[in-house]
């Protein structure tokens, strides 16, 4: 055993210092065209040697990423057949599949007032964040100060953020809400609400920044104005942070409020109400900055790096149009002072000044795309336009790349999961001491069982309880050594 442990030891040194892909499951659903290619699509599942694990089949294509569960099910948001309101990413429908493909849930966000849109985000307790465009008529934009609506609809789609609790088979509680219309600040008209100094509420949205839509869309006339494209969701703050490609800015917002204390500008762990917590990227917008300042550009795909990987705590997401028709991947490390508080000096804009660590060159994609952390300090980045997915260490060397094929395809994220992520309720089919699935028993499925046995951030799996007696321990190591060194 000292000696396997060893030869585990030097086998993680060598990545280390040489960088290898993060062995895991890579999950993505391709799809054509936006908010085009709504029929059809397929969700994979792929190791690091690209051999298809499995695939989930659905009738409608997806409107940005699937999220895997424990118990290999997958929540899957979806475009509908008619949606209410449409620009690019739109969806309208979520999702929950097995590993047999049998719905078990599934329900439309897609009527007068609300039409779900690009992301969601799955809770710890079962429940899913839901990105949706609000819809405003120009009369209600007009009357708390909106100066001008760019759009024949004569509409303003606002921003909503929903929890929904799945009920049943096709039903849901609405448990939580947030409206951006809420926190809104104008400095148009004194007459009229929400007016002050635009400067001084960087807690607030101006509402009179950027375009609301165009004659001119993926789906037609439009309303969109803000754009969010991207949510996540931190458990250890309570926290959500969600992403704007029309502004240009990511935004931090508390979830520990009530729904009531959301709508106002106190209450919940900050006391702040459902206010912006923090934003960062572009501080024109709030009027703390010029064009000099502005750090991102159309980026999508924002989220919390887990405390426990490397750069944990920091926010990542990829900056579509950083600069020379290159794309870029930041990571943010956002600025909290020792109570848990986003630091905001001043008159200044929200740091920091610039990105903790950045990848770029050779790539670019205008739409979609993202970017996740690995356990081992890896990166996994998507160029949606070209359904490229790859994986570069910290130093930028590509350890892994893989291109989705079909003509005219779009990857929207992929994201890699870790090989004992699923729990084995409903595990796949499986061949014993094939821990990592990739067709092979040999030291690295030691190595897996080994931290199995001694519980270093693995979760017992069937493949690794050799002889199949309900736990994974020495012995079970014992026979794997034996079958490799018999291989």
């Amino acid at each position: 055993m000292i000696l396997l442990k060893q030869i585990i030891f030097t086998m993680q040194l060598v990545g280390f210092l040489f960088g290898q892909a993060f062995n895991g499951y890579t999950l993505f659903s391709p799809t054509a065209g936006m908010p085009g290619g709504g029929n059809n699509g397929t969700t994979y599942m792929i190791n690091n040697s690209v051999n298809v694990l499995h695939t989930w089949q659905h009738p409608r294509g997806v409107a940005s990423m699937p999220y895997l569960k424990p118990d290999s099910s997958i929540i899957y948001p979806f475009r509908v057949q008619n949606p209410s309101m449409s620009n690019g990413g739109v969806g309208g429908g979520i999702a929950h599949i097995d590993w047999n493909n049998n719905i078990l849930w599934q329900v439309q966000i897609a009527n007068n007032t609300y039409q779900h849109h690009h992301d969601i985000q799955p809770l710890p307790n079962g429940n899913i964040l839901v990105i949706a465009w609000e819809r405003k008529t120009a009369a209600e934009a007009f009357a708390i100060g909106r100066q001008i609506i760019n759009n024949p609809l004569n509409q303003m789609w606002s921003e909503a953020i929903l929890e929904i609790e799945p009920i049943g088979s096709d039903s849901f509680n609405l448990v939580w809400e947030w409206h951006l219309w809420d926190h809104l600040i104008q400095d148009a008209d004194s007459t009229l609400p929400n007016y002050g100094v635009v400067s001084d509420h960087p807690e607030l949205m101006d509402i009179n920044y950027g375009n609301v839509g165009g004659s001119q869309g993926p789906g037609g006339s439009h309303a969109d104005w803000v754009h969010l494209n991207a949510i996540d969701y931190n458990y250890e703050l309570d926290q959500i942070v969600l992403c704007s490609r029309a502004m240009s800015e990511i935004y931090i917002i508390d979830h520990s409020t009530t729904t009531t204390e959301a709508a106002t500008h106190s209450g919940g762990n900050s006391g702040k109400g459902g206010d912006f917590l923090y934003r960062w990227g572009n501080p024109q917008v709030y009027n703390r900055g010029t064009d000099a300042n502005q750090q991102l550009n159309s980026q999508h795909g924002i989220n919390w790096i887990p405390s426990n990987y490397p750069g944990g705590g920091h926010l990542i997401c990829y900056n579509n149009n950083f600069q020379n028709n290159n794309s870029a991947v930041f990571e943010i490390a956002t600025p909290i002072d020792s109570t848990g508080n986003y630091i905001l000096n001043g008159s200044d804009a929200y740091g920091p000044n610039g990105p903790f660590w950045t990848h770029s060159g050779g790539y670019h994609s205008n739409v979609q795309s993202g970017a996740f952390r690995m356990p081992n300090g890896n990166t996994l980045i998507t160029e949606a336009d070209e359904a490229h997915m790859f994986e570069v260490t910290s130093n930028g060397n590509v350890v892994w790349n893989h291109n989705s094929p079909g003509n005219n395809v779009m990857v929207a994220r992929a994201q890699k999961y870790e090989l004992t992520y699923l729990d084995g309720s409903t595990f796949p089919e499986f061949t014993l001491g094939d821990i990592n699935f990739d067709g092979e028993i040999d030291i690295h499925d030691i190595s897996l069982a080994v931290d199995m046995m001694l519980n270093v951030g693995y979760n017992p799996t069937p493949p690794a309880d050799i002889n199949i007696d309900g736990i994974v321990n020495a012995l079970d190591v014992t026979l794997l050594v034996l079958i490799v060194l018999q291989e």
